[in-house]
This record gives C-alpha cells, sequence and structure tokens, in this order.
C-alpha cells in the first residue's frame, strides 16, 4: 500500500523539528528531510540535533520516507530561492567533486542513523566545456564509490531525473542504472518531470518497476517546471497513482512543494486533502 509523505523543502521558515510536526499534524504517514539549509546541512548537525530529530519523529509517529541530497545550497553559506546542484557528483574539478562525495556519504550516514532506507541524489548540471562523455564517466565513478559506502550501511540509493540536469531523461537513468547494475542503486520517480519533458507515465513506471525506491509528486500547468499544489494544474492524478499500483509500487510518495515556501502549511493541507480524495484510497476501504 502507498503512503503519503511531504518534503520540509517548503517549509524553509520553520525549524526542522516544527517542519516535521506540522507535516504530521495533518496527517502526512512519511516526510522527506532536506540534507541542506535550513534544515540538516550535515556539516552543521550536533549530537544534540541528532538526539532531538529522533525524539521529534518518534513523538511525531512518523516515517522518514526519504533524505534528499539533491541540492547544495550550504556549500555557498548563504540561501538562494533556486535548487542549487552544483558542485554535484559529477564536477569535474576533483576538489569539488570530493566535497560532493563526502557530503554524500555524510547523508547516507544520517538516513542509517534515522533507518531511513534510502537517499536521493541528482546528477548535477551539464557544465559548459565538460564533455558530455567525460561527464557520464565522473558520474558513474562516483556512484560506484557512493554504493560501496551505502553497501556497508545497508542504504539505499535513488537518482532522480531532471529538466536540465546530465540526466534529464527516463531513458539516460535507465541506462546508468543498467550499467551499474547493483540493488542499491533504483530511481527517486518525480512524476512531474515526466510532465514537464512529456514522457509516458506508464512506459516510465513499467521500465523502472521493481527499481523505483521512492516518488515525488507535483502538480504541472503546461508543462512548464513550476510544482504546483496536487489538481491546480495539468496532472492526472487518478491515472498516476493507478499506473503506481498496477506495477506494485507500495511505498512513499512524496509531495516535493519548495515552491510555496510563504504558504507552506496551506500548501501541505491542501495536497493532502486532494491526494486523499482520490479514488486510490477509497478502494482500500472495500
Amino acid at each position: 500500500m502507498m503512503k503519503l509523505s511531504f518534503s520540509t523543502n517548503a517549509f524553509i521558515r520553520y525549524s526542522v523539528f516544527k517542519a516535521i510536526e506540522k507535516i504530521s499534524d495533518i496527517g502526512y504517514d512519511g516526510v522527506e528531510l532536506v540534507a541542506d539549509v535550513p534544515h540538516l546541512y550535515v556539516y552543521s548537525i550536533t549530537d544534540s540535533d541528532m538526539k532531538k530529530l529522533k525524539e521529534t519523529i518518534a513523538r511525531s509517529r512518523i516515517q522518514t520516507a526519504n533524505i534528499s541530497a539533491n541540492t547544495a545550497k550550504g556549500y555557498y553559506g548563504r540561501t538562494f530561492w533556486d535548487p542549487l546542484f552544483e558542485p554535484s557528483i559529477a564536477n569535474p574539478d576533483p576538489t569539488l567533486r570530493k566535497w560532493r562525495i563526502d557530503y554524500s556519504k555524510k547523508c547516507i550516514d544520517l538516513a542509517q542513523s534515522l533507518g531511513c532506507p534510502n537517499v536521493s541524489l541528482t546528477s548535477g548540471r551539464m557544465l559548459p566545456g565538460v564533455d558530455m562523455k567525460q561527464s557520464w564517466d565522473i558520474l558513474r565513478e562516483s556512484l560506484r564509490e557512493l554504493l560501496g559506502y551505502a553497501e556497508e550501511r545497508n542504504v539505499r540509493i535513488s537518482m532522480e531525473s531532471e529538466p536540465g540536469l546530465l540526466i534529464e531523461y527516463f531513458r539516460e537513468l535507465e541506462s546508468l542504472i543498467d550499467e551499474i547494475n547493483s540493488p542499491l542503486l533504483g530511481v527517486n520517480l518525480d512524476l512531474g518531470h515526466i510532465q514537464v519533458l512529456g514522457e509516458d507515465p506508464e512506459t516510465v513506471v513499467k521500465t523502472f518497476a521493481g527499481r523505483i525506491f521512492h516518488v515525488h509528486i507535483e502538480d504541472i500547468r503546461s508543462r512548464k517546471h513550476y510544482h504546483l499544489i496536487p489538481g491546480t494544474g495539468d496532472m492526472d492524478f487518478e491515472m498516476l497513482f493507478a499506473i503506481l499500483d498496477k506495477y506494485s509500487y507500495d511505498g512513499f510518495i512524496t509531495v516535493e512543494l519548495y515552491t510555496y515556501p510563504y504558504s507552506a502549511d496551506e500548501a501541505a493541507r491542501k495536497s493532502f486533502s486532494y491526494l486523499k480524495g482520490l479514488s486510490y484510497w477509497s478502494s482500500l476501504k472495500v
């Protein structure tokens, strides 16, 4: 049975502890924790923070659906409006790339400590002057190092394809996962990105069946990459939930609305109300 989760990246005006409490109070079964500023920048987390984090999760009776290590705002020491993916694990600069690999390992440690099954990553951007083959070679090498580290800690790595990044289309992600061929490497499937790119959702879900570790959702209008509250765009969520169910996905579906930092609570409530009204949930009661 699929379960609903919400990402803390909408609640950047609150502490991570308050964000967890609010998400739980709305009724979500899970929370995606963002391993970046202003919440869980792993180089700033103290033992006291970890103790309070575990206590908050336990008290809220909520599960940690995913550790999102997609962005790197904390690297720059200040906040930004847009997600920042560089330095990434495919960055050609060895020093920058090492920082990101080491940071990703800390995120894997965080997942292990919290009992979270997976950490999500992106490939990073295509950088000017860098050959595409070189970027792919670096990405594969970095992932193999991280997978070796993750295996020792029983944590999975889920890669996310995203418009404008090196791994943009699902066929590129399929190629990467097939080549590396590790049971610990799977997909963080963002259904909104599929909509933006005009990909067929059933083809994508069927292709990755059994290898989808976590799902992101948001609504999209006119194939513009701007995350909207489910039910306010063009996406057919009845169809999408039916497809996920058809191919036996039974993990967390996390609503990702970093686009609503000034109305996170309202966005989370509206999303929950809309999604719980889908026929998938009523069919479970029969």
